[in-house]
C-alpha cells in the first residue's frame, strides 16, 4: 500500500470522518489520455461556453491538472452559466508549442449539470520540469491557450524556483490589476492563500476607496449563489490572464464560505450552516483546478497536501479553517490569555498537525514552505504589558502555534518559510520559538502577502505597532503581491505594490526586497 507521506502519492491524506451530507454525483472527469489530436471541429454554435477562462493546477512530475467551466451566461442566477440540462462533450489538447504543432496528449470527457459544468482532466505521463500549452474545444468553439508546468522529477535538483503568492480579492474593493501584473512574471508557480472570492452581500463591506464595480445575486448561501458568484469572479480578464500564465496551487481561507468560520461552526448562529458549507465547497471544488483527491464530500473536502519541486522545495498546503477549534474569547476581547493558550485547541486538528510534522521529519528539501491561510507570528497590536492579538490568527492558538514550530526545530528542517495572507497587509517577520523572548534568536521565517484588492487603495504606511514587536522587519498597506525567487543558497522575496485599484491602469513596483540565506532562518534586507 503506498504510504501518504509518499512524495510520489498525489493524495496527501485520506477523506476525513465527518458525516457526508450529500454531495452524490460530484464526479471529476478523468478520461483515458491518448496521444492522437483532439478531433475535427464542428461548426460553433451560439455564443462561447469558454466565458471563465482557462486554468491548471497541482503540478506533479508527470503531470497537472488542467480545466475549464461551461458557461454561456456566467452570471445567471440559477448557477448553471445559461447551460441547457444535458451533457456536453468537451476536448482538449496538450502540445509542447504554443501553435500546438507537438501535441502530446489529447482526448474528450463529458460535463453536465450535476458538476456545474465544469472540467477537470488530470493528466499523466508527461516528462518532469517542462513547460506545456493545453486548450479545450466544446460546441464548436475553442478556448484561449493556457501555460502549465510540470514538476522536476522526484530526487532532481533545480537550480531555480520562481513564484508568486496572491491573497484576498474582493470584487468590490477594486479592479484585479494585480493579477495581470502576476501574469506578465510569467512564473513557475503561482500561489494563492485563500480569500480568492467574497460571500458577502452587495455593498456588505464598505471601504474608504470607495465600490467601483458591485455584486451580484446578494450574499452566497445556496449552491446556485455560491456558483454564480465565482463565475462572477472568473470573468475578470486579468484574472484569467493569471490562470493562463501558469500552474497554480489553491487553498480556502474564510470568505470562500462565511468570514470568520471554524470547522462546523459559523461566525454568526445559522441552523443551515451545514447545508451551506456543502454547498460552498461543492462550488469551490467545481471552479479550481485541484485533484481528485479534493472531490468534497458533503461538509468534507479534502484540501491541505503536499506538492514537491525536486529537493529544492516542499510546499506544505495546510487548511486552517476546516478542523479548528472555535475562536478564543467569543473572538471578541483580543487579550491572548489563558483560552488562547489552552493547549486543548488547535487551528489545524490532530490528524493535519500529525501529518505537517510527519512531513517534517521525512523532508530532504531545501526550502520547506509552509503555505497557510492567516498570521503565524505574534503581532502584538498594544504597547502595555498584555499582548493583544488577531484570536483568527495563530495568537488565538498559541499552543498549536508553539507545537508546529517545535516540530519543524525538533525534526531539523533546513529552511523553514511561513506563507501567508488573509490581513490586507504585507509583512516580513522572523519566527521566534519563544515569543515571550523576543531577544531569541530566530528559527524561521514568515512572509505575508498584502491583498489584490480587499481593504481597497490602502497607503504607503507601516503600523505603529511595529515599534513593540521587534521580530516585524517590514509592514505595508498597499495593494499587490509577493514574488519569490528561490535557488539553492538564497530565498528572495520582493513585495510588489500598486498605488491604486480603484481604478483601472496602475503600475506596479518593488516597494522591499529581503532575503533568507540558506541555514541562517533570519530575515536580511536587500532594499528597504
Amino acid at each position: 500500500m503506498t504510504s501518504h507521506t509518499d512524495p510520489a502519492h498525489p493524495i496527501a491524506h485520506p477523506v476525513s470522518r465527518r458525516t457526508v451530507l450529500g454531495g452524490a454525483g460530484l464526479v471529476v472527469a478523468s478520461a483515458a489520455l491518448i496521444s492522437t489530436p483532439a478531433g475535427t471541429a464542428h461548426a460553433a454554435t451560439g455564443p462561447t461556453p469558454f466565458t471563465l477562462g482557462v486554468a491548471s493546477g497541482d503540478p506533479w512530475p508527470d503531470g497537472a491538472v488542467i480545466w475549464t467551466r461551461l458557461a454561456v451566461d456566467p452570471l445567471a442566477l440559477d448557477g448553471f452559466g445559461g447551460m441547457p440540462d444535458r451533457s456536453f462533450p468537451v476536448e482538449y489538447q496538450v502540445a509542447r508549442d504554443e501553435r500546438f504543432t507537438r501535441v502530446v496528449r489529447s482526448g474528450t470527457v463529458a460535463t453536465d449539470r450535476s458538476r456545474g459544468y465544469a472540467v477537470h482532466v488530470t493528466l499523466t505521463g508527461l516528462q518532469p520540469g517542462r513547460e506545456y500549452f493545453y486548450r479545450f474545444r466544446a460546441l464548436g468553439h475553442l478556448s484561449r491557450t493556457g501555460r502549465t508546468v510540470t514538476a522536476p522529477a522526484f530526487g532532481s535538483s533545480p537550480e531555480h524556483l520562481s513564484l508568486t503568492v496572491a491573497s484576498c480579492a474582493n470584487w468590490e474593493h477594486g479592479y484585479f490589476t494585480a493579477y495581470g501584473h502576476m501574469a506578465a512574471e510569467r512564473p513557475d508557480l503561482m500561489v494563492h492563500l485563500g480569500d480568492y472570492y467574497y460571500e458577502i452581500m452587495p455593498y456588505g463591506y464598505p471601504v474608504s476607496s470607495g465600490v467601483p464595480r458591485a455584486h451580484k445575486n446578494g450574499e452566497s448561501r445556496t449552491l446556485a449563489q455560491y456558483r454564480a458568484r465565482m463565475a462572477q469572479y472568473k470573468t475578470d480578464p486579468h484574472l484569467q490572464d493569471a490562470h493562463a500564465a501558469a500552474p497554480w496551487l489553491v487553498i480556502w481561507d474564510d470568505h470562500e464560505l462565511e468570514n470568520n468560520w471554524a470547522d462546523e461552526k459559523p461566525e454568526l448562529w445559522d441552523p443551515n450552516f451545514l447545508a451551506r458549507r456543502a454547498a460552498a465547497f461543492r462550488a469551490y471544488y467545481e471552479n479550481m483546478p485541484l485533484r481528485a483527491s479534493s472531490v468534497p464530500q458533503g461538509i468534507d473536502l479534502q484540501l491541505y497536501r503536499r506538492i514537491q519541486w525536486g529537493d529544492l522545495a516542499t510546499f506544505h498546503l495546510l487548511d486552517t479553517r476546516q478542523y479548528r477549534s472555535d475562536q478564543a474569547n467569543l473572538d471578541l476581547i483580543k487579550v491572548v490569555g489563558a483560552e488562547a493558550k489552552d493547549p486543548r485547541r488547535s487551528i489545524t486538528g490532530a490528524e493535519q498537525e500529525a501529518w505537517l510534522r510527519e512531513g517534517f521529519k521525512t523532508s530532504t528539501a531545501r526550502w520547506d514552505l509552509i503555505t497557510q491561510q492567516v498570521p503565524f507570528v505574534q503581532y502584538d497590536r498594544s504597547a502595555g504589558p498584555l499582548v493583544w492579538g488577531d484570536m483568527d490568527s495563530w495568537d488565538g492558538y498559541v499552543a498549536s502555534r508553539e507545537r508546529v514550530v517545535d516540530a519543524w526545530v525538533e525534526a531539523g528542517v533546513r529552511n523553514p518559510v511561513v506563507l501567508t495572507g488573509d490581513i490586507h497587509e504585507a509583512f516580513a517577520s522572523d519566527v521566534k520559538r519563544d515569543f515571550n523572548d523576543l531577544s531569541s534568536a530566530p528559527v524561521g521565517v514568515e512572509l505575508i502577502t498584502t491583498s489584490i484588492t480587499s481593504g481597497g487603495d490602502g497607503s504607503d504606511a507601516a503600523a505603529k505597532a511595529l515599534e513593540w514587536n521587534p521580530h516585524i522587519t517590514f509592514n505595508n498597506d498597499l495593494r499587490g503581491y509577493l514574488r519569490l525567487d528561490v535557488t539553492r543558497d538564497l530565498l528572495e522575496a520582493r513585495f510588489q505594490v500598486l498605488d491604486y485599484v480603484s481604478e483601472l491602469g496602475s503600475s506596479v513596483r518593488t516597494r522591499a526586497v529581503f532575503g533568507v540565506a540558506d541555514g541562517e532562518h533570519r530575515l536580511h534586507t536587500i532594499q528597504a
